[in-house]
């Protein structure tokens, strides 16, 4: 008896030290009889709708899907596939990537005897020179094309030169300007790289008028907008191509369109580029992988298999603004080629959320609060 005394005074001890969990969240009758007015701390805690909204951004996570390459599916899982599976590897790396090295080799020695004779030696007849520098250019993105086995179906009319135009696509990677330059050699606007990438920006590509820019130089901004609008009102000027999204996004879903292509005061053309994934994901993830191993995964592949659409030419309506301009553009190329349009911003890739973002959710989340006592 004394054992069993002694344990329900301890039991009744430790009770005393546990936190009446009724008097948080109550239930039932208890709910029903709390006094008017009264102010629980159930009620300041009370952040269902935030949680809601928190759990829902994490359950459906539509932005880090925008830049995730998914991973093929297994096929090579029995005793009879997996042998057949080695060869096509034999055969792929052992066989077509020699040939299609050779076949990029000889592109490259074709168009560096003939670029660098033509850029140097016709100065002084620009018209000519610069037909030659875009033939030889569509040259060089043709055998980049080949060294894939792109099989590139196109659809629509093929650009012409015209002044006060500019033609807006979908971003998946790095060769989706190779795969449109190789049909028309456009200027292109273009975020600066490092590397083989950037010597080429900054000597062939810049002679088809091709703008390059920095995200990190705010004044970038300034004056690319001078430049395009200048390019747009020349008429022997290349067509200006624009990446409206800023990033590359992995060919399921389209992210918001920038307005700066919508606000020059011309026809917006919009192209609509979608890859099959049969062989090749040809989404280039500039984070995880740089663009040269990039294009030893396209060259080891069996083949880049792509649809490109020219679409038909767009103006801005009476009374619609820029942004508005924008979305019926990518809404226009987004059901085209099939992808999932979602409301995000692309350059959020590469840097946090504007402080201004995070002070407004809590401002909501204070006022939310702040209404609850005053209730009370």
């Amino acid at each position: 008896m004394s054992n069993s005394g002694k344990l329900n005074s301890s039991s009744s001890e430790l009770d005393l030290d546990r936190p009446n969990l009724e008097d948080y969240l109550p239930s039932g009758t208890s709910i029903q009889q709390e006094p008017h007015g009264k102010l629980r701390l159930r009620d300041l805690l009370d952040i269902s709708p935030t949680l809601t909204e928190a759990a829902g951004a994490i359950i459906d996570d539509s932005f880090t899907r925008c830049f995730k390459s998914n991973p093929p599916e297994p096929w090579n899982w029995n005793v009879y596939l997996f042998p057949l599976w080695c060869f096509g590897v034999v055969v792929r790396y052992f066989i077509l990537f020699p040939a299609r090295v050779l076949v990029l080799t000889i592109g490259w020695i074709i168009f560096l005897s003939s670029f660098i004779p033509v850029h140097f030696l016709l100065k002084g007849h620009d018209k000519l020179r610069k037909n030659l520098e875009r033939l030889l250019v569509e040259l060089i993105c043709s055998f980049f094309v080949a060294s894939w086995t792109g099989v590139v179906k196109y659809h629509g009319p093929r650009p012409s030169m015209r002044p006060k135009q500019v033609f807006v696509a979908n971003h998946t990677s790095m060769i989706d300007f190779i795969i449109l330059e190789q049909m028309t050699a456009f200027a292109v606007i273009m975020q600066k790289h490092p590397g083989w990438v950037g010597l080429l920006q900054s000597t062939i590509l810049e002679s088809v008028g091709c703008i390059w820019f920095n995200r990190s130089e705010a004044k970038d901004r300034e004056i690319v907008a001078k430049k395009l609008r200048e390019h747009v009102l020349g008429a022997d000027n290349n067509p200006l191509l624009i990446f409206p999204e800023g990033t590359c996004v992995n060919n399921h879903y389209t992210v918001m369109f920038k307005k700066g292509a919508f606000e020059l005061g011309c026809s917006v053309c919009p192209v609509a580029i979608k890859y099959n994934k049969i062989f090749v994901d040809a989404f280039w993830n500039s984070k995880k992988q740089s663009f040269t191993m990039h294009l030893l995964q396209l060259m080891t592949s069996w083949a880049v298999v792509c649809d490109v659409w020219y679409l038909e030419p767009q103006n801005i309506r009476p009374g619609e603004t820029p942004i508005e301009f924008a979305e019926r553009v990518r809404e226009i190329i987004s059901v085209r080629a099939g992808l999932k349009m979602v409301p995000w911003d692309g350059y959020l890739k590469y840097s946090r959320p504007s402080p201004k973002h995070r002070e407004r959710k809590q401002q909501c989340f204070a006022e939310s609060m702040l209404r609850r006592l005053e209730e009370k």
